[in-house]
């Protein structure tokens, strides 16, 4: 299992987190962005900076995943990418996308973007609480013990 991070918009206490299971497990952890990440000094925990642009990261990732991988990401169309591929996919929140519920998941984002985009308003997700970071850690924790 390699464990791949969507790291652009990936909150720094989820990216602790990801450091310290990944030094605990000596899984491969690697971090993605458009910008230049400072990781620990640990062998199997390494970023890659993709150039800027839109979805780069994503593509990056989808390219290189393969079927028993770990991705964390809030990016919807990566998590489907990622699922059909035979990996798994958690957000930050520590919600796991699974075949059964990405379709829809897709479907309500798609959807909030066309409201977005004929200009109403949806606002945003609620602020990150402890809560969050709890359970991410419990799913993260759920997903390597499986391994």
């Amino acid at each position: 299992m390699h464990i791949w991070v969507d790291a652009d918009a990936c909150p720094v206490v989820i990216k602790e987190i990801l450091f310290r299971a990944a030094e605990r497990t000596k899984l491969p952890l690697t971090l993605v962005a458009n910008q230049w990440l400072k990781t620990p000094p640990l062998p199997n925990i390494r970023s890659v900076q993709v150039p800027k642009g839109f979805d780069v990261a994503d593509k990056h990732i989808a390219d290189q995943v393969e079927a028993g991988d770990l991705v964390i990401t809030a990016d919807i169309p990566l998590a489907a990418a990622v699922v059909d591929k035979g990996a798994t996919a958690i957000n930050p929140r520590g919600e796991r996308y699974t075949p059964e519920n990405i379709r829809q998941a897709l479907d309500l984002r798609n959807f909030m973007e066309s409201l977005r985009n004929s200009g109403v308003e949806t606002g945003g997700p609620p602020a990150f609480s402890q809560a969050d970071r709890q359970a991410f850690a419990n799913s993260l924790d759920r997903l390597l013990a499986k391994r």
